[in-house]
């Protein structure tokens, strides 16, 4: 995987994890999140997140992730995590046997927001792509791989210069669960431009 042939660090090493050429499984542990302040009040730092460093301003990371979660809010994904005041993730978090929440979280300057919708607890993989234009960011996802749909834009006010970016797991209870990860690419930015999308309703 391309991914790995960046040499990526651990923020946080989970006590178990196997890498290999196809994939990344991370076992996770009951007690780790990330969340800062908002409604909650709380802060949770503790997730582990696997990242490479850029400085690359047009690029896009695609990964596949699969899980078999069982305990609320057990989740993996996708992360962006600067700091602990500073960070993004993406992910489907798990509710109950009927319902788990396919959403994303955004951090700066040391608060959070949590933009979700529902999906089926019968979904146990997912694709995610995550694009950069300079300090602006887009997140998609996809069940087959092919056909990404966007779930949001945003924008990082400390993500202007070198970022780190890569994949995260973690239970905030009581869960344990292996969390796999493959597939992964880094390409050129698959977000268009507005300029491109302008170009194309002119045609």
């Amino acid at each position: 995987m391309e991914f790995l042939k960046t040499n990526p660090q651990w923020t946080r090493k989970p006590k178990q994890a196997e890498l290999d050429e196809s994939r990344i499984v991370i076992t996770t542990e009951k007690g780790t999140d990330l969340w800062a302040r908002t409604y909650y009040g709380f802060q949770n730092d503790n997730a582990p997140v696997l990242q490479t460093r850029t400085s690359e301003k047009f690029f896009s990371f695609i990964v596949k992730t699969e899980f078999e979660s069982s305990c609320r809010f057990d989740q993996c994904g996708v992360a962006m995590y600067l700091d602990s005041d500073n960070w993004f993730k993406a992910s489907i978090e798990y509710e109950d046997d009927k319902v788990q929440r396919l959403g994303s979280v955004v951090t700066n300057h040391g608060y959070s927001d949590w933009a979700t919708t529902d999906i089926s607890s019968d979904i146990k993989s997912m694709w995610y792509r995550f694009s950069r234009r300079n300090s602006d960011f887009c997140i998609e996802c996809s069940q087959d791989g092919v056909h990404f749909m966007q779930m949001r834009i945003f924008h990082m006010w400390e993500g202007a210069e070198e970022i780190t970016y890569g994949i995260y797991a973690c239970s905030p209870t009581e869960g344990s669960y292996q969390a796999v990860f493959s597939n992964m690419e880094i390409t050129e930015c698959q977000w268009k431009s507005d300029a491109d999308w302008r170009a194309e309703d002119n045609q």
